[in-house]
Parts: structure tokens; sequence; C-alpha cells
């Protein structure tokens, strides 16, 4: 257990998630701090049956502060993250900015633990797509060494905030009741349609979203040789991210073995029947920490192929449980 633990974004939709799952579980540290911009500093926060004053988040609120979960803007976490870790504190961070540099560890723990327990500096919490793709992409690997994936995803408003549920709620009311609605989160139309953008565009005509996948899944699997061709499209679909993948392994996985590694592997649940509803949709995955897969089935076009279907509660495991998860790690071997 850790002495004092600072929060960073509690009243954001990442952040009110963590603070249920943290006054749901065992406790982590002694004592809570929780920090914001001036704009929610001095508003009160209940937790665990006590009030809490919000503090401005500055430099000088790290000081005494032993362990920092973060979900913040990456502006604000490039600003602020390294004054916590010259502080003294471990630091989670949700934010993208970090992810790929070398010196930061990108963890899931179910798969990387001992990378954050090594960790001198700041712990990076992947990307919500990335997560669920490569939680299952690891037993296989493990069992038949990934050598290329192509994934489309199919990724619900919350993962662009409060404001993209706002959207999709308020756009939709619009068009069924013929009247406005000025969009705050998407710059196209999300009620009723599917826009095929997540973040702006990168190299090659891939944005930003689909390149997280790349890179990120390389660093967390430890491989720099997997190939991933990623498609990210936002779907109008409030919760849960669903993703279709296609894995090609070095030597032919069968269905049935498929199934066994990924019932086998911790975090995974296996939802495959050939039946209406056998399989998983993100109104019966909200809510979970799990990664559902379903849809299980050879590739028809190359025998070293396999092709699954992927949900998962993308506040939740994508982001907020993820982190929780990481800090639970660290407590538990905390001095």
């Amino acid at each position: 257990m850790f002495g004092t633990m600072a929060m960073v974004g509690a009243t954001g939709a990442v952040g009110r998630i963590m603070l249920q799952l943290l006054e749901e579980r065992p406790m982590l540290a002694k004592t809570y701090r929780f920090l914001a911009s001036a704009r929610s500093a001095g508003t009160t926060i209940q937790f665990k049956g006590q009030d809490y004053t919000v503090e401005l988040l500055e430099p000088a609120a790290f000081k005494g502060v032993d362990l920092v979960i973060a979900s913040t803007p990456d502006e604000v976490a490039a600003e602020y993250l390294p004054h916590a870790i010259a502080a003294g504190c471990k630091v989670i961070d949700e934010s993208g900015y970090f992810r790929m540099h070398d010196d930061v560890a990108l963890v899931i723990p179910e798969i990387n633990p001992q990378d954050a327990l090594n960790a001198k500096g700041i712990i990076a919490s992947p990307n919500c797509s990335t997560t669920q793709m490569a939680l299952a992409l690891k037993p296989l690997h493990d069992a038949a060494r990934v050598r290329r994936v192509v994934v489309s995803t199919y990724q619900a408003v919350s993962g662009a905030g409060l404001a993209g549920t706002d959207d999709l709620y308020g756009a939709t009311r619009a068009v069924l009741d013929k009247t406005t609605y000025e969009q705050q989160a998407f710059k196209s139309p999300i009620a009723f349609n599917a826009i095929p953008q997540i973040g702006g565009f990168k190299e090659q005509g891939y944005t930003s979203e689909e390149m997280k996948m790349v890179y990120e899944t390389r660093k967390i699997l430890g491989d720099q040789s997997i190939m991933v061709c990623p498609t990210c499209v936002r779907i109008p679909v409030a919760n849960c991210h669903s993703e279709t993948i296609l894995v090609e392994t070095e030597r032919p996985i069968s269905v049935e073995e498929a199934k066994k590694l990924f019932s086998a592997f911790p975090g995974i649940k296996v939802v495959d029947e050939e039946v209406q509803g056998g399989y998983p949709m993100p109104c019966t995955c909200t809510g979970s920490d799990l990664v559902f897969i379903g849809r299980i089935r050879k590739d028809l076009t190359n025998p070293n192929g396999l092709t699954f279907w992927c949900v998962s509660d993308n506040l939740r495991k994508g982001a907020a449980t993820n982190a929780i998860q990481i800090a639970e790690l660290l407590a538990k071997h905390h001095e």
C-alpha cells in the first residue's frame, strides 16, 4: 500500500470510472488527493464516504505523493507529469503523450507486468483500441508467433469523451425530431453514420489512431517485426469498441486451439456459439473489465490465418481499469 495517492482528472469520462473502481476495490493508499485545473479546483468530490476538496494541479502539488494516476489531455500530461517524477512519484499516465518514449513502460498487466515493476519513470497505459487487440493477440503470439494482423475497429463515441456521448444522443434526437444539433466532438455527422477517420492523418494516409495500433502493439508485445494494417472507424454506439481481427501466425492455429488459448488467458472471455446472439456485442459487454472474443474462424485465404470478433468496454479495460490494475500491481510490490 502507498502512503499518498493523487488522482488527476477525476471529473472526466475515464476519471469518473477510475473513481468508481477505486471505491469498489481495496485501498491502494492510506490517503488520497485529487488534482485538477483551475476550472475544477475548489470543487468537492465524495470518495469512500468522505468529502475531498479538489486541489489545483500545479508542480508543487506532487510534494509528498507516492503514486499519481493521471487521465488528462496530452498537453496537460506533458506539462505536469515530469514534475511528479521529479518529486519522486510513481506515475501512471492515461494520455498518449509518453507512450512511445523509449524510457517509458507501456503496460497491460496481463501481458508485461515486469515492465511496470522495472519502470524508473512514467508508466503509460495504452490506447483503448490497442489494449483489447494486444490482449487478444498475446496468447496467439506466445503459442505460434503473430506475423501479421489486419484489423478494422468499430469505435464507440465514448472514446471521444463526454462530448462524444453528448453528440450521439443530441444528434440522434435532432434527426428523429427533424431539428438541428451542433456537434462538439465530431466534425462529420455521427447519428446514423460511420466515420472512417479517428485522429488526424499521418504517414501513408493512415490516421493517428491507426498508427497507435501499429506502434503500441509492437512495443507491448516486444516484437517489432509484427505487421499491423489497421482501419479505425467511429460508429454511433454509446460504449464499447468492437474489432474484426485477422491474424497470420508462423504455424496454423485451429479454431479449437484458439478457443483454448483465449479461454486460458487472464482477462479474456470467449463467447462463441453459432446461434443468434451467441457472440459479444457492445450492448452485452458494457460495464465489464474483460475482453470478449467470438466468431472465431479459420481464414479462407491463408492456412496460417485466423479471424475473430473482439469487443471490450473502452472506458474500463481500454482505459480506467487498465490503469487501476497497474496501480494494484505496483501497490502489491511497494515497500
